[in-house]
């Protein structure tokens, strides 16, 4: 598979960091998508000797996302996946969001999905590719105080279903992932303190019927499968991933 090219936004940290570290594992070369340059630049030496190309970008930027994909067809020449997981996290109801932070999550967690889809589509049609978004449980479970959030991952998921079902005569396949709590900085690049996060993750032992919460890898080996040929009778899927969280009552 050394020739394949794979396509992955928020590879700073957490999920996004290690899926572009699986898929450069797995003989592709990367185009690792972030704003953390310290951060890309570890991944890359974590990775050597596979390719892994760093791309500076703020994926709520219409150029830069253009530029993503020029730059990766200039170096590498194809796209064959596209892992969208750049995303934010914030708190809110329906009293308290104000419209700018509402705007700033669907433009970070939906908007840029669909603008960098779109650019990568006809590229990913020559290759017969595919796209893997990254959901959440929040996407097909409300929760409180995350109003926001949770619209924009439902969205999320019918947009994997409707664009599957567009591409699918194109021989491109889009699903999803649907993650629980993972140990990641999401939670506290969305305001949350560094003892408060340590209680949400130790409340979360008991919210998530396997009694633990997940980690970025197992996350990313089921991107990694489902962008995989052995996936090859899977579109339109949004799965859930979550230690049993999608199935329980609020507590």
């Amino acid at each position: 598979m050394s020739d394949k090219v794979a396509v992955v936004t928020g590879a700073s940290s957490g999920i996004g960091r290690a899926s572009a570290k699986v898929f450069a594992q797995n003989g592709f070369s990367v185009v690792a998508v972030g704003r953390a340059e310290k951060e890309l630049s570890e991944l890359v030496r974590s990775c050597a000797p596979a390719t892994v190309k760093i791309q500076l970008a703020d994926v709520t930027e219409s150029s830069q996302i253009e530029r993503i994909v020029s730059d990766t067809l200039a170096h590498l020449g194809r796209i064959d996946v596209l892992v969208n997981s750049a995303g934010i996290i914030s708190n809110g109801t329906i009293e308290t969001t104000p419209l700018d932070e509402w705007d700033k999550m669907m433009t970070i967690n939906l908007r840029s999905v669909f603008q960098l889809s779109e650019k990568c589509v006809p590229h990913l049609i020559k290759s017969k590719g595919s796209i893997v978004n990254v959901s959440s449980v929040a996407g097909t479970r409300a929760f409180p105080n995350l109003l926001a959030y949770c619209v924009s991952k439902a969205a999320i998921d019918q947009f994997t279903r409707c664009t599957a079902l567009d591409l699918a005569p194109k021989g491109v396949r889009v699903n999803a992932v649907n993650p629980g709590v993972v140990v990641t900085n999401i939670h506290k690049r969305g305001g949350m303190a560094d003892d408060a996060y340590r209680k949400f993750l130790d409340h979360s032992k008991t919210t998530h019927p396997i009694g633990r919460v997940g980690t970025p890898e197992e996350v990313a080996d089921l991107i990694y499968y489902l962008a995989s040929d052995k996936a090859g009778w899977i579109t339109g899927a949004t799965y859930e991933i979550d230690g049993g969280r999608a199935q329980t009552c609020a507590r």
